[in-house]
């Protein structure tokens, strides 16, 4: 059977056994993990059945997998339209509706031209039509004011942010590592 990249992926865990991200989740391609392994950068902690062969080896695929080395979080987030809507929990701050990431927009609070930044303190998740209801004004203006203050977040706030989504596909062997409520299924 021909493997492809996105087959037989592997959790990615922290040297303190937690995984380097929750959204995206931290996974590794099978051939990226194959070579963490033979640079002895990382520990295998479970196995797929399904094993690479070359004529003189065989290996079981790891499916869990821990950096030997800790790798620090960083302490402020970078600011991305994607960090933004997970700050936001993907939902409009004007009207609370959640939406698909492509039906969100990016709303300056302060309108950039009224001398608005776009930076963390300014800037909210908006679906378009409370985006296009509010266009260049000011929230007292037209009475729309963010639901949640726009802030900083910090890395560990986006990491328990990006719990509360949960991606299609939990292997079983990631149920120790992983904390989500949602019922794991075998690859």
């Amino acid at each position: 059977m021909a493997l492809t990249s996105n087959d037989w992926p592997a959790l990615v865990l922290n040297a303190d056994f937690r995984p380097l991200s929750y959204f995206p989740l931290s996974l590794w391609n099978w051939q990226d993990t194959v070579k963490a392994v033979f640079l002895d950068r990382v520990n295998i902690l479970a196995h797929y059945d399904q094993a690479v062969r070359s004529p003189n080896f065989e290996m079981q695929l790891p499916s869990v997998i821990s950096l030997k080395q800790y790798v620090p979080a960083a302490r402020r987030p970078a600011f991305t339209r994607f960090n933004v809507f997970l700050r936001d929990h993907f939902s409009c701050q004007y009207c609370g509706d959640p939406f698909p990431t492509p039906e969100l927009t990016f709303d300056h609070v302060i309108p950039r031209s009224r001398g608005g930044r776009t930076n963390w303190e300014n800037v909210v998740t908006a679906c378009g039509a409370c985006n296009l209801e509010k266009g260049n004004r000011l929230p007292r203006e037209v009475g729309m004011f963010p639901l949640v203050e726009p802030h900083q977040p910090t890395s560990f706030e986006l990491q328990d942010n990006g719990r509360s989504f949960p991606p299609n596909h939990l292997h079983k062997s990631w149920q120790d590592y992983l904390y989500w409520d949602s019922e794991l299924e075998e690859a």
